[in-house]
């Protein structure tokens, strides 16, 4: 495609290495790096709040899938933009003029190419009257068809980082799909803009390097064999070196009132048509929109605080002129290519569908990523979304290369988790990375299935134009690459107000007031940051007759004594942990220890830990009549709930199966302990335990817990004598398969033990 035409100069320690090669329309490309230092795309991003620009990052790692890159450049040198059919070149400073007459030469291949005022030609695609195959579909006429030529133009395959920077919007698919538009339109809104930098900033934090790229640009001479010729600019400057990279800035962002939020209900409404829709069998799944607002003053603030607090593969912050910026932390890929162009490409995409809420912790996020994973609507959602996704890349790629490479797969937000597939293809040798891009257009993730259906559905059901949402962001790289993500979790920002559109991916069984919960969880993260971002503005200062902070509580253990009982067990201390993360001061003693220990120590609360064996093989009964005589508050765990129902003379059986390391489903039947903890009365709780009672073997307590065992007997889970003030469990409140109430229980006993 292109071939090297210099040499490159040897590189000393910290010295730019300067390189050249000609491109496949023939200009001479100078490039040199130079080193940074990765500050500068802190300087970089507060420069595209006021001058056309983008800066690009990724987040997050997954092997094989994200790697943790930060890019970014401000000042490009041309825009091209789309509005419909009508594609428009801009010279955005001399150094843009240098290549617009080879544009313009580009843009005349596919309609009458005509010059603006203010350095800039424009062409419009006719409409296609001939006839394509579906094979062929992403080779009809449209705008990508002249973006398509300008790439063969700018062709380097050695250079990794030159290209078109930008962002597609959603309308762009009318040109391929049969959707009629039904919204209204602002004539004025574009459907692409794209800049070509010829600065980038590249920080590769895995070889910890950072570089600045930068080129210059020499066309070819007229010769009358250059397509240069037709545009008639042989008198302008045919070399960029000595001109400067500045542009003219962008308007200020002004601010302007914040719409209302959606009505409440308008929604699920849409979901209920839907539903209508799917029993009928127009449609599989649908993803409909709708928009949330907030007010933003600074773009350039608000992504530096969503990639902290919202890290994501796909961060993103675009100045694209007019007073338009595009700012997301967007999850999911698009279409990525990679590989040589004409040797078998590799197309990858992810889609995601199946979503459910962060957990409070490791341990809910566990739980919910179970109820995600067994969840057969959601595992529906996505298999519907990666048969699509198949369907879009045996269109372009090699028979029998389009697979599954990972199926269900979890991905970890700051609100969110999804679940994600993994595939990828071979183009065949006849396509390039805008066949693959074109065929996928738009993702079944936002549009839904059958796509064309889904989006005819979209069109007819929201109440806006898409414009940038379910479109894509990234480049188009001129050594035959691409890579761009979703334009989802994305701010639109205009005037101070920064518009969030969210979806939900809709099926016959969806609940329309949980789907419509969805889209605000989604949109959460953006909403937030937005709305501190303005408190920050505000200062952080309390408003006049703000009320007092509340005093914290007193820690339940705080100056409490607590003498820990060791019955040679192996989860002894992460107990001694739970009670001191509340203040208490413990001391941890092996069993057998000399009563006068007792009088010494002068404990609040006695706790008898777990432990092997039975209560008989540590003689537990003569310390319980110590502490009877002493009139101590006492706390059992397993083994000392045994020692406590035996020492009052209740009996002990023996499990046909121990249950080590397994949970089990609580139910609470009284008692002040365990009152009101879980869901319907119960909870899950770890069980390590070979010895048992039933409710009826209990002497001298309420059983106030049980277990439903495997015949018909309850295993009895906790025994209370409240004005003896003892209390024990037969399950293990400091194991992980107790996170959700092991802590709480522990703050019980401390308080009721004071």
């Amino acid at each position: 495609m292109t071939t090297p035409d210099a040499t490159a100069t040897p590189r000393q320690a910290s010295e730019p290495e300067r390189s050249a090669y000609r491109t496949g329309g023939g200009i001479a490309v100078e490039r040199t790096a130079a080193p940074c230092d990765p500050g500068a795309l802190a300087e970089l991003v507060a420069s595209v709040e006021h001058r056309r620009g983008g800066v690009l990052s990724s987040g997050m790692e997954y092997p094989g899938r994200y790697s943790r890159w930060h890019m970014g450049y401000v000042d490009p040198c041309l825009e091209i933009a789309a509005r419909g059919r009508r594609l428009t070149a801009t010279a955005l400073n001399d150094r843009g003029r240098v290549l617009l007459p080879l544009i313009a030469a580009a843009f005349a291949e596919h309609g009458d190419a005509s010059h603006a005022a203010g350095g800039s030609v424009e062409v419009t695609v006719p409409e296609p009257d001939g006839f394509f195959a579906e094979e062929q579909r992403s080779r009809r006429p449209s705008v990508f068809s002249v973006l398509r030529t300008v790439t063969t133009l700018f062709s380097a395959a050695d250079d990794p980082h030159l290209g078109l920077y930008g962002a597609f919007g959603y309308d762009l698919a009318f040109q391929f799909e049969p959707v009629e538009p039904v919204l209204d339109r602002d004539a004025a809104d574009r459907d692409l803009v794209l800049h070509l930098p010829d600065a980038v900033i590249v920080h590769d934090r895995k070889r910890e390097s950072c570089l600045r790229y930068t080129y210059e640009f020499t066309v070819p001479e007229s010769s009358g064999d250059h397509p240069a010729d037709s545009a008639k600019t042989h008198a302008a400057p045919r070399a960029t070196r000595g001109l400067e990279r500045a542009t003219e800035p962008t308007p200020a962002v002004r601010s302007a009132e914040v719409p209302p939020q959606p009505e409440p209900g308008s929604y699920a409404r849409i979901v209920a048509e839907a539903k209508k829709r799917f029993a009928r069998g127009d449609l599989f799944e649908v993803v409909p929109g709708h928009r949330t607002y907030g007010a933003c003053e600074s773009p350039a603030r608000f992504y530096e605080h969503l990639r902290t607090r919202n890290p994501a593969p796909y961060e993103f912050f675009f100045n694209l002129g007019g007073g338009e910026y595009l700012v997301g932390a967007s999850p999911e890929m698009f279409v990525r290519v990679t590989g040589t162009p004409g040797e078998g490409q590799r197309v990858e995409t992810c889609p995601i569908s199946g979503t459910v809420r962060r957990g409070d912790d490791a341990f809910g996020d566990a739980e919910n990523i179970r109820s995600l994973l067994t969840s057969a609507k959601e595992e529906s959602e996505l298999t519907m979304c990666t048969d699509v996704d198949r369907n879009d890349k045996s269109r372009v790629c090699e028979p029998g290369s389009v697979r599954v490479i990972g199926r269900r797969q979890i991905e970890m937000y700051s609100r969110l988790i999804h679940t994600v597939d993994h595939i990828e293809g071979r183009l065949r040798p006849e396509f390039d990375a805008l066949d693959a891009f074109l065929t996928h257009m738009w993702a079944v993730t936002v549009t839904g299935a059958p796509k064309t259906w889904a989006m005819r559905f979209i069109e007819q059901h929201e109440t806006t134009p898409r414009r940038w949402y379910g479109g894509a962001v990234g480049v188009i790289g001129f050594d035959g690459s691409m890579n761009t993500g979703l334009t989802l979790r994305t701010a639109h920002i205009r005037d101070g107000v920064a518009t969030v559109r969210v979806g939900a991916t809709l099926l016959h069984d969806s609940d329309p007031d949980a789907e419509e919960r969805e889209t605000f969880l989604k949109a959460r993260a953006l909403l937030e940051t937005l709305a501190l971002d303005e408190a920050a503005d505000a200062g952080s200062a309390e408003p006049d007759g703000a009320p007092e902070p509340a005093a914290a509580a007193e820690p339940a253990g705080a100056g409490m004594r607590v003498l820990l009982v060791d019955y040679e067990d192996s989860f002894v201390n992460t107990l001694a942990d739970y009670m001191r993360r509340h203040r208490a001061e413990v001391t941890t003693v092996r069993h057998g220890f000399d009563p006068a220990l007792l009088d010494e120590l002068a404990p609040d609360l006695v706790v008898l830990s777990p432990g092997p064996g039975l209560p008989t093989d540590f003689g537990a009964a003569g310390l319980l009549d110590e502490l009877d005589a002493r009139g101590l508050p006492v706390f059992g765990v397993c083994l000392g709930l045994q020692a406590m129902v035996e020492h009052a003379g209740g009996d002990l059986l023996t499990l046909d199966e121990p249950v080590h390391g397994k949970p089990g489903r609580v139910r609470v039947v009284g008692g002040d302990l365990l009152d009101g903890l879980g869901l319907d009365g119960g909870f899950d709780a770890a069980r390590y335990h070979s010895t048992y009672t039933t409710p009826e073997r209990v002497k001298g307590f309420a059983v106030t817990a049980v277990v439903e065992g495997a015949g018909t007997e309850p295993v009895v889970m906790a025994v209370e004598d409240a004005r003896a003030r003892k209390w024990a469990v037969q399950f293990h409140p400091e194991s992980i398969l107790s996170a959700s109430v092991g802590e709480e229980i522990i703050e019980r006993v401390l308080r009721m033990a004071r």
